[in-house]
């Protein structure tokens, strides 16, 4: 008697749904959880760990730990093939453009910044110099020049209203192709300005900003006469072209091993950046210590 008293009051515990009404649940916590989500404001009415607003709260985007990297840029090799194609065994990962980087924005910082970060992440393709060049052009011909001299719209003499308080750098001058102008000048001035120029770190991506400094690259080598392309480099001994990296890629996946003196180092494979602990490696260090 007992056991169908029981049986009876659960049944009767639950009620049928239509479509104006979910019905009475047993146990609601089965179904829904009082669990936090992150960036979910889900509170439900039996949740009894706090307030609406408590939830609210704790619901909230985080900060990320620090030193940690998004998916995607957990070394730039990663993202050279992120169609999957470095190896046989490969992953293809999604690109992101959310990368820390930790330098700060001082003369100090922009020094050691110029010291630390010498080549490019991202190895010299066809399509970075084009996304380069289109980005170049929106964000920083308008000043620097599309040709990269310094002589953009805002200072043209052909622009009877130009005010520009000072002028743009002109990154056909010998300054800008020292040996000691590395990568992170740029890289640097993108993060954060420099003078009268504003940051464009919220503007354009982590990529975009390597692909940029490409293109300038690509510019400085047309006015030197040189090659900067995906199949040579004779502007500097840093950035990589990409049939460099492939081309050793397609060894190791081959099971083969070169030396020095077959023309291509080791480092072909892994531009600095992928080596935390190499002098001038720290393009995984500016952008994830």
């Amino acid at each position: 008697m007992a056991l169908c008293i029981c049986s009876i009051l659960l049944m009767s515990s639950c009620s049928s749904a239509d479509h104006n009404d979910p019905g009475t649940e047993y146990m609601p916590d089965m179904f829904h959880s009082i669990a936090y989500e992150a960036n979910l404001d889900d509170y439900y009415y039996y949740n009894t760990w706090g307030t609406e607003d408590e939830y609210n709260k704790l619901a909230q985007p985080r900060v990320p730990v620090k030193g940690t990297i998004a998916r995607g840029y957990a070394a730039p090799t990663a993202a050279k093939y992120v169609d999957g194609s470095a190896t046989t065994n490969a992953i293809s990962i999604p690109v992101n453009g959310s990368v820390p980087y930790y330098y700060e924005d001082s003369e100090e910082e922009r020094t050691r910044a110029m010291n630390e970060i010498i080549k490019n992440p991202f190895p010299i393709t066809a399509t970075g110099l084009k996304q380069g060049e289109e980005l170049y052009n929106t964000f920083c011909g308008i000043c620097h020049g599309k040709k990269g001299d310094g002589n953009g719209w805002l200072v043209d003499e052909a622009n009877t209203n130009q005010v520009y308080p000072a002028q743009p750098a002109n990154f056909l001058d010998a300054l800008f192709l020292e040996a000691g102008n590395t990568n992170g000048r740029y890289y640097h001035s993108i993060m954060y300005g420099k003078n009268v120029m504003g940051a464009y770190a919220d503007k354009i991506s982590y990529e975009e900003r390597w692909n940029v400094i490409h293109w300038i690259r690509a510019l400085q080598a047309k006015e030197q006469g040189k090659d900067y392309n995906e199949n040579i480099n004779t502007l500097n001994s840093t950035d990589t072209p990409f049939a460099n990296v492939r081309q050793v890629a397609e060894m190791h996946s081959a099971g083969t091993h070169h030396n020095a003196g077959d023309g291509h180092t080791h480092d072909e494979a892994h531009p600095e950046g992928d080596h935390p602990h190499d002098s001038g490696s720290h393009e995984i260090d500016q952008e994830g210590h």
